[in-house]
Formats: C-alpha cells, structure tokens, sequence
C-alpha cells in the first residue's frame, strides 16, 4: 500500500479505487464510501474530486432509502419508517481506457495476503481449514472469497476482521462458517455449498483437516 500510495499520490486515493474499480455498476453515495474504505468524509470528498477529474468515476444522482424516524403506528408495530431522496452518487466509468489495467495491478497488490489472512482468522477460534476464492484468486463470480472450518469460532470477531479487511480490499466480500463436524458431513454428502467451492478455482491457504489431499 506504501508503495501504492507513492505511485498514485496517497493510501486514500488507492482505496477508494478499488472500491470503484472492483465494485463495476455500483454507486455510492459519500456516506457509503467513507464507510466502505475507513477513509474519512472530508478526505474522501476531497479524493473524489481527483478521481473525478481523471475520469475514472463520475458522478450521478440517485435515490437512496433514508430512516426518517419513526411514526405513531410504526413505533406500535416496532417498524422503521423510511423515505427516499435524491442524493449526489459516484459510479465508475467504464469508459474509462485504462480499467483493466487497473484493475490488474491492484488486485496483484492486494493488501491482504495469505499469510496475513491466516494469521488473523486463526485468533477467532479452533481454525482447521481455511480456503479462499473470488476476489484473492481474480474470480470475480465465486459463491465465496473465503471458507473458514472450525470450531469454537468467535463470529462476532470474524466479522470485524472481515469488515477490515473490506476496507482494505475495497469490495464486500462473501464468507461462510462451517462447525468441522458440519463441514466433513457436507462433504460427505456432496453438499452444494463445499461443492460450489471446491468445484471452482480455489486455494487451500491453511489446512489442519488433510484437505488437499482429497482434491
């Protein structure tokens, strides 16, 4: 990201790329990406305008669904009472020459490498396998990016790593738990999820189960 940075003026500007650049037919308004990369409002704002400006993303309005609070009869009925406005959005534009290109070389210097995914997914629990796919292999389409099997497996904290790691990758990444017991039934059973895995490119980056040994 250092490295990065210096090419492309800052760790901001590079994550708020990816989040256009892997995100294709997505719009944000600032809210979202402030919130999607952990860049601050007033810094994103500030980015955006560049980016802006290289034509790599544009701007265009949109309606977005708002929590006005709550009414008489929705508080009785415990509901929340929502209201759409026009607000000012950023989408990539994919007339942009240079997108592939891009896209290319910061997927090839993703900030999250394997070992790095290891060593913080295996804090949360009796981790015994962990697989990644989609994104960190350049498959955009895959079920899952990651598939962590274990026991004991604190999700609450598997959450926040995952959302870190969102920021970082800058796109929404798609992960499954699985208990060992109900990962080995699965695989018994030719399950749909193991199968739309392992069936599809993949990459056993932590195994304590043999797993790799049996694909």
């Amino acid at each position: 990201m250092e490295t990065l940075g210096k090419i492309f003026g800052n760790e901001a500007k590079v994550k708020l790329m990816r989040l256009f650049l892997f995100n294709p037919g997505h719009i944000y308004d600032i809210d979202a990406v402030s919130a999607q990369t952990g860049v601050k409002t007033k810094e994103a704002k500030k980015e955006l305008l560049l980016l802006v400006k290289m034509r790599l993303v544009k701007q265009q309005m949109f309606m977005s669904e708002m929590i006005t609070g709550t009414s008489e009869n929705a508080k009785k009925k415990g509901a929340v009472v929502f209201k759409k406005k026009k607000v000012q959005g950023w989408i990539l534009n994919e007339q942009f020459v240079f997108i592939s290109d891009l896209q290319n070389l910061l997927i090839s210097t993703l900030l999250v490498k394997e070992d790095e995914i290891v060593r913080r997914v295996s804090q949360i629990g009796k981790v015994k396998l962990i697989v990644v796919a989609g994104v960190f292999i350049r498959q955009w389409d895959s079920r899952a990016d990651i598939l962590v099997v274990g026991d004991r497996i604190k999700e609450s904290q598997l959450q926040l790593i995952m959302k870190k790691m969102e920021s970082e990758v800058g796109r929404e990444l798609k992960y499954a738990i699985l208990e060992t017991q109900d990962f080995q039934y699965r695989m018994s059973v030719c399950d749909k999820l193991v199968r739309d895995i392992f069936d599809y490119p993949h990459k056993v980056i932590s195994d304590k189960l043999g797993i790799k040994l049996s694909f």
